[in-house]
């Protein structure tokens, strides 16, 4: 067990940091990671940057 809360969120961003990126959307506009999916107009999907407010399907 972690002696501190820090060193606990210290392992959670290492945990996270090793993930496969791969999978991560970029926003096409300005190019952040801040990216929401929604649901779009009849069922479709939707994406929504949550930096700049671009949004695409």
């Amino acid at each position: 067990m972690p002696a501190s809360i820090l060193e606990e969120v210290g392992h959670l961003l290492d945990a996270v940091s090793t993930q496969n990126t791969s999978t991560r959307l970029l926003c096409p506009s300005c190019g952040s990671l801040h990216v929401a999916q929604v649901l779009g107009d009849n069922g479709g999907i939707s994406y929504v940057c949550t930096a700049c407010g671009h949004s695409w399907s």
